[in-house]
């Protein structure tokens, strides 16, 4: 299951850089564009061929995770904090082909992302953290039962 989680976590950011492809402004040569942060030097059929891979091994992990949740091989809780990285890893890799973005003149798009998407994605980031702790500091089948009270389904730990 941890390495299930992995792939999808992984997966999804490279897989959602490598299929956008750059975004750069039509109509100008790129070496006449201008970037917040200059783009990795990789062509376009190599990185949508990684990220066709970074899809597939994404979904591959999705599906064993499913079906392990299914099965009872995963607390379904860990969604939570699954869930939360996907996103993530979704704004990181849209994020980068937006930050490398060439363009005339200022990247706009760059310092919305800067000035929004990384409170969100820290937000994000802390949630997984916090819920991961939590789960995985509780025993499996632990639900409020030593000595606290169960509020809204979850454990309070004693409050």
């Amino acid at each position: 299951m941890l390495s299930a989680g992995a792939a999808l976590v992984l997966g999804v950011p490279v897989a959602a850089w490598g299929l956008m492809g750059q975004q750069n402004y039509d109509g100008l040569p790129a070496s006449e564009l201008d970037y917040a942060y200059q783009p990795w030097d990789i062509g376009d059929g190599v990185a949508a061929g990684v990220g066709g891979l970074a899809l597939v091994l994404a979904g591959v992990g999705a599906a064993v995770l499913v079906r392990g949740a299914r099965r009872g091989a995963m607390d379904r809780r860990w969604w939570g904090v699954l869930g939360p990285l996907v996103v993530v890893g979704l704004m990181a890799g849209v994020g980068w082909r937006i930050l490398t973005a060439g363009g005339v003149g200022a990247n706009i798009g760059a310092g919305l992302l800067i000035i929004f998407g990384t409170p969100v994605a820290a937000g994000l980031v802390l949630w997984a953290l916090g819920r991961g702790v939590w789960l995985a500091t509780r025993r499996h089948g632990d639900d409020g039962g030593s000595g606290g009270r169960r509020l809204s389904g979850f454990a309070s730990g004693g409050v």
